[in-house]
């Protein structure tokens, strides 16, 4: 019996050798001991010295990890011991938090590095007819009657530019591709649907515009000597993106003919039933429309209005439909031959 102790005690780690398969220093070991989120093996009665068995070096390095991401220790002491799903909750909340602080810091320092003497101004390069035509789709998701959603939310990135909407019925995202040219670019812009409709007009008949961003509450767009001032609003757009992240996985698609599908829409004034079933593939409101369904059937009730705006928007004879858990989320409409735009809209009660 003392032989197998003694093999134990061989295989149990000091606390220096356990610190370096763990990527930890001996004091912030000492300190989870302490703390009670990671104690040792075995402590030695007389020294006190601890002694760490090599099984718990995943505990130790899922550890590392979340506090170097900057988790409070005890909300990793949940994720550690807790249950699964309580665990996960406490993972995807904290991502959701660091995301949406990245981004508000993200902004600010845009906004100085903007104002900051001898910035140089961010500019990013565009298909005219593309510009014109990524307006002509997301402006329809605006709400003329409210100060904010009026407007159109413009982001730059790498290579992107991003056109969003929204009316909190339905959400349009459109993605161009763009050139850009080194600047600090100045975080988010807003820009009224009615003054961005001008502009879109304005650049139609260009081959390549370019959208500069200068200062506060200034922007232009640029083709060769003409040049146009294009006004900014002031405020924060919602945050559209916790939208698009905590959608549901898809369960059904259905590829559609746009034109009957815009038809079989028009009929009704109410809430209509959008249903798929088996080989009937999918009616709308009663009627048959052309589709190839994939996925178990579902029946799931929109307005009719809010659902044929955004099938309009879309581009080319067919439109792809995406839904996940029926019911509880809203509906995906990409076009089918255009896979940069992309229109969410809400389900409402089923009333038959």
């Amino acid at each position: 019996m003392s032989g197998m102790d003694e093999d134990q005690d061989e295989m149990l780690l000091g606390i220096g050798a356990f610190a370096r398969l763990a990527g930890l220093s001996p004091s912030a070991l000492r300190f989870y001991d302490d703390c009670g989120v990671l104690p040792p093996a075995e402590v030695d009665a007389v020294t006190g010295y601890r002694r760490y068995a090599p099984g718990q070096a995943e505990r130790a390095v899922l550890l590392r990890r979340l506090r170097g991401a900057g988790l409070p220790l005890v909300e990793a002491a949940v994720v550690l011991d807790g249950p699964a799903e309580r665990g996960r909750a406490v993972l995807e909340e904290w991502q959701r938090r660091t995301r949406e602080e990245a981004r508000a810091a993200g902004a600010v320092f845009a906004e100085v590095l903007r104002e900051w003497p001898g910035a140089v101004p961010a500019r990013v390069v565009l298909g005219g007819a593309e510009l014109a035509g990524a307006v002509r789709q997301v402006v329809p998701a605006t709400d003329p009657g409210h100060p904010l959603l009026r407007c159109v939310l413009v982001e730059a990135a790498g290579e992107e530019v991003r056109l969003v909407a929204t009316d909190r019925y339905r959400l349009s995202v459109r993605t161009l591709r763009a050139r850009t040219v080194p600047g600090a670019w100045p975080g988010p812009l807003l820009v009224e649907a009615v003054e961005l409709r001008e502009v879109a007009e304005w650049a139609r008949g260009a081959g390549e515009v370019v959208l500069e961003v200068s200062g506060a509450g200034r922007a232009r767009v640029r083709d060769g000597e003409r040049v146009r001032e294009v006004c900014l609003t002031e405020g924060e757009f919602p945050a559209y993106r916790l939208v698009l992240e905590g959608l549901e996985p898809v369960r059904h698609r259905v590829i559609a003919d746009r034109v009957a599908l815009c038809a079989a829409l028009e009929r009704d004034s109410g809430p209509v039933v959008v249903r798929t079933a088996g080989d009937e593939g999918l009616t709308v409101g009663g009627v048959r429309v052309p589709a190839l369904v994939t996925g178990p059937g579902v029946r799931v009730a929109f307005d009719p209005v809010v659902l044929a705006g955004a099938v309009e928007s879309a581009v080319g004879p067919d439109v792809l439909l995406e839904l996940g858990e029926p019911g509880c989320g809203p509906v995906l409409v990409r076009s089918a031959d255009q896979g940069s735009f992309t229109t969410l809209v809400m389900p409402v009660r089923d009333g038959s």
